[in-house]
């Protein structure tokens, strides 16, 4: 911990306090909507959206090398093709009559590989495992910016809706006889999940993108009994989980996105043992 800390203080290892910079700022709208993720339990359809990015991504990369659009940058695609998912999911389940998981299993497998097809006609080197996997430590200033921004958006919408979002995850026939929309509003969360993911992919990939949205909401479930206070935890316990990893991928040389999850894991893995464990003794 301290041979990192001292790194980070180093003014030749930009990279590592942007990484951090990056982990916290993200870490706050990881775990407000990954409450309503989970407290919906919509994680699935944040796993479609998350591969899907990767047809946006590759469409994005191709426009810029392949035809020289210097503005089509790859997060722009993954917005674009993160929200389209959001909402093509969405109004299938809503308003269609076809059954939502092939919905989903059908934007999964669609993104992902019209992502590499257009990834296998661009020009020039593509890491594409820092796409599948992430690379926090590749993560540049005006990336930094971009995920303020979007971090911004997704908590003030976050907290603006906040009972109406409560009402739609917990009961939405309550909600319709209130009067609230709940198909705009069920479109809405999915479009701020879709942003979220977003911004997650920078930080652990496609791949492990469900891991650190899904695993500090859950985990902070069992400390809380007010949704409120749930987000407040699942936002600490993302940052306690992403500053870990740093740490320990730094320290052992390890790939950072694995090693996030891999230590978000572990610690879901033992509360979940030990409130079990602790039922079992008060029984």
């Amino acid at each position: 911990m301290i041979e990192f800390l001292h790194a980070v203080g180093d003014p030749d290892m930009v990279f590592l306090r942007y990484a951090l910079v990056a982990g916290m700022l993200g870490s706050v709208a990881f775990g407000i909507v990954g409450t309503y993720v989970v407290a919906r339990r919509i994680s699935y359809i944040a796993g479609a959206i998350s591969h899907s990015v990767l047809g946006g991504i590759g469409a994005a990369l191709y426009l810029q090398k392949k035809v020289g659009l210097a503005w089509s940058d790859p997060i722009y695609g993954a917005v674009a093709a993160a929200l389209a998912s959001a909402l093509v999911i969405g109004g299938v389940s809503l308003y269609a009559r076809q059954r939502e998981d092939t919905a989903i299993g059908a934007l999964w497998v669609i993104g992902m590989a019209t992502g590499l097809l257009f990834l296998a006609k661009t020009p020039g080197y593509v890491d594409l495992m820092s796409y599948l996997f992430g690379d926090i430590l590749l993560i540049s200033q005006g990336d930094l910016w971009l995920i303020a921004g979007l971090d911004v958006l997704v908590v003030g919408l976050g907290l603006v809706f906040y009972n109406t979002f409560l009402a739609v995850c917990f009961d939405e026939e309550f909600a319709r006889l209130r009067g609230v929309r709940v198909e705009r509003y069920y479109l809405l969360l999915l479009c701020l999940t879709a942003l979220t993911v977003v911004v997650l992919v920078r930080v652990v990939g496609i791949v492990l993108v469900i891991a650190l949205l899904t695993l500090p909401a859950a985990v902070a479930g069992h400390f809380s009994r007010r949704v409120g206070q749930m987000m407040v935890l699942a936002v600490g316990f993302c940052a306690a989980f992403v500053l870990a990893g740093l740490v320990w991928s730094y320290t052992y040389d390890l790939p950072s996105g694995p090693t996030i999850v891999i230590v978000a894991g572990a610690v879901y893995i033992v509360v979940v043992v030990g409130s079990r464990l602790w039922r079992w003794r008060a029984a």
